[in-house]
């Protein structure tokens, strides 16, 4: 619901004038969720993100290059002895020695890639798309049955062959026997350039749970916003650590402590990287964002926030970025504050401005809403706050999977996520903090690895990251978020935002114009969430009517009371995005959603 993908580098579309994209009449909401006009897109500004002049497949490189440059131009084999994504081949990981010692098998010349032609995994045959680029009609994707080979491979689309049969990765044991393909013409990430549309059932493939079936169907994952799901090449990366590299980390003089440390600590800078951090020891692991949040209020904020202090947070904010400043104001004697939003969900800048004094001690924003899917504007938020000498925390939880983050650019002092919101394992998590912020903060927590020198007198603590990580971690789920970052940064996350923007542009538009439908949450700048409601149904009837056809979506409040009782509502309905979901996908959840429509109760 953006005019470009979150963190995008390239211009959006226009529409011609005339068209139907063209600010559409009538369109304005004057309160919270007001129902969108029927036969109206949510907002002029929702358009297409793909570019509309893609240069013809005869006029691209015939062949597959061996290697892609990740989207934020990191190589592909970054870092350490902790094994990159590979393509499967048997039962075996490729690239990743299968007996002690043995040596690595150089990659074979045909990595996995992405992307196809032109308007690939769009609307399929029966469906109307509601947006398509200016001037471009965008060719149906075969329905299941329909133009598919046997196994369920596609032979061509819109008249380009694929490069071999698509065939499916997973036997029924979980295991692939197929190397895989991803895209048509491979054309490195780094520079600028553009890519077409990836091949969104190729990237399926590689996610074992979506063969799942529920209630007969095909289950359809649009619960994204609570966990995302993971990647066979996470699954394998953590069965490898526990099969060849378990260990306690640090301070030991066997084997296996040197490959679990170099895993976990290969994965740190792999996180680095993700988010442009400037040192690797800025990085501290954690269970996840609340926990984050928890250290950074204990922490910091119970060393620097005292009686009268102020602590400001958004409206948009999930509980886990209310209740550990509420616990904080509590304790010392402070006073929590809020940004509120305007009508569609984003936060109004100006009422945020004279929020800001010199008693403000902190400012903690989501840069995603859970609830809404609003893009908060975190930058200008962060450099308010460094302007009235506060310091400024960025909850990621909701962004990293969707757009490119730049903590550098950001400016904040701490940003925090998850690792199961990024394809990765639950129970890891992050903290990033300048060095000189984390080191100006006592420990959270007490106990082993944090420690330099302990006598029944005095303790003396490790250096940074070190003193924040007490205890034995969580080593092996640091070591598959490790291999989510690589798997992420094979697609392209500027990929990943551009085909998840055209998503949400069709779903929103889609689910906008069922009778009945009030969609919560119509911000300019929006990410993955489909947040609504239906006349006539509590949200979890809608919920059910959905698992009955295999469609998960989360119901309820999200952890996110305030955000929704300021639009009137207690739940809603949340369908939330992933690059793995498709056009289709959608057009199952519209087309529940519309035949509960037509028959609601009064």
């Amino acid at each position: 619901m953006f005019s470009a993908p979150p963190g995008a580098q390239f211009p959006a579309n226009i529409a011609p004038p005339g068209s139907p994209l063209a600010s559409p009449a009538g369109f304005g909401p004057s309160v919270p969720g007001t129902l969108i006009p029927q036969g109206q897109i949510p907002g002029a500004n929702l358009l297409p993100a793909s570019p509309t002049q893609l240069p013809s497949l005869a006029n691209r490189a015939p062949a597959l290059a061996p290697h892609a440059v990740a989207g934020n131009g990191v190589p592909d084999s970054v870092l350490s002895v902790a094994p990159a994504f590979e393509p499967r081949s048997g039962g075996v990981v490729q690239g990743v020695p299968q007996q002690i010692g043995a040596p690595v098998a150089p990659q074979a010349a045909t990595s996995p890639f992405y992307f196809l032609s032109d308007g690939y995994g769009h609307p399929s045959a029966g469906t109307t798309p509601a947006i398509s680029p200016p001037g471009q009609v965008l060719p149906p994707l075969p329905l299941a049955g329909e133009g598919w080979g046997e196994g369920g491979s596609v032979q061509s689309y819109a008249g380009v062959p694929s490069p071999q049969p698509l065939t499916p990765t997973l036997s029924p044991e979980g295991r692939g026997s197929q190397p895989q393909f991803y895209f048509v013409d491979a054309v490195p990430l780094a520079g600028g350039g553009q890519h077409p549309p990836f091949d969104v059932h190729a990237v399926r493939r590689d996610f074992p749970i979506l063969q799942e079936r529920v209630n007969g169907r095909q289950l359809v994952w649009f619960d994204n916003a609570a966990t995302t799901h993971k990647p066979q090449s996470v699954i394998d990366r953590i069965a490898y650590f526990y099969e060849h590299e378990n260990s306690n980390i640090h301070r030991a003089a066997h084997e296996l402590a040197a490959r679990a440390t170099d895993a976990y600590e290969g994965a740190r800078e792999r996180v680095r990287k993700f988010i442009n951090a400037p040192e690797v020891e800025e990085v501290i692991f954690v269970r996840g964002t609340t926990e984050a949040i928890n250290l950074v209020a204990k922490s910091w904020g119970g060393q620097h926030v005292g009686e009268g202090d102020e602590i400001i947070v958004s409206n948009l904010e999930h509980h886990a970025n209310i209740v550990p400043w509420q616990q904080l104001a509590a304790a010392k004697g402070a006073k929590l504050r809020v940004i509120p939003v305007d009508d569609s969900g984003q936060v109004l800048l100006d009422e945020y401005r004279k929020l800001l004094n010199d008693r403000t001690k902190i400012v903690a924003v989501t840069q995603v809403s859970n609830a809404l899917g609003t893009v908060a504007p975190v930058k200008e938020i962060v450099e308010l706050a460094h302007r009235a000498g506060a310091k400024a925390l960025v909850d990621g939880a909701q962004s990293v999977s969707h757009m490119r983050v730049d903590v550098q650019d950001i400016g904040a002092d701490f940003f925090v996520f998850s690792g199961h919101k990024v394809f990765g394992p639950t129970g890891i998590g992050v903290v990033w903090g300048k060095r000189e912020v984390l080191e100006d903060m006592p420990p959270w927590q007490g106990g082993g690895n944090m420690i330099a020198d302990v006598t029944f007198e005095k303790t003396v603590f490790q250096p940074i990251p070190n003193k924040f990580e007490a205890g034995t971690g969580n080593i092996a789920d640091a070591v598959g978020l490790g291999a989510a970052i690589d798997y992420v940064n094979k697609v392209g996350i500027e990929n990943i935002a551009r085909y998840e923007h055209d998503l949400l542009v069709y779903g929103m538009a889609q689910l906008g114009a069922i009778p009945g439908v009030r969609l919560i949450g119509t911000a300019a700048d929006k990410a993955s969430v489909m947040s609504f409601v239906l006349d006539g149904y509590t949200t979890e009837e809608v919920g059910h009517a959905l698992n009955d056809e295999g469609i998960a979506v989360r119901t309820g409040h999200h952890c996110a009371q305030p955000i929704l009782r300021r639009f009137g509502v207690e739940t809603t309905v949340r369908p939330s995005l992933a690059f793995y979901n498709t056009f289709d996908e959608i057009d199952r959840l519209v087309s529940v959603v519309r035949r509960l429509a037509g028959r609601r109760r009064g």
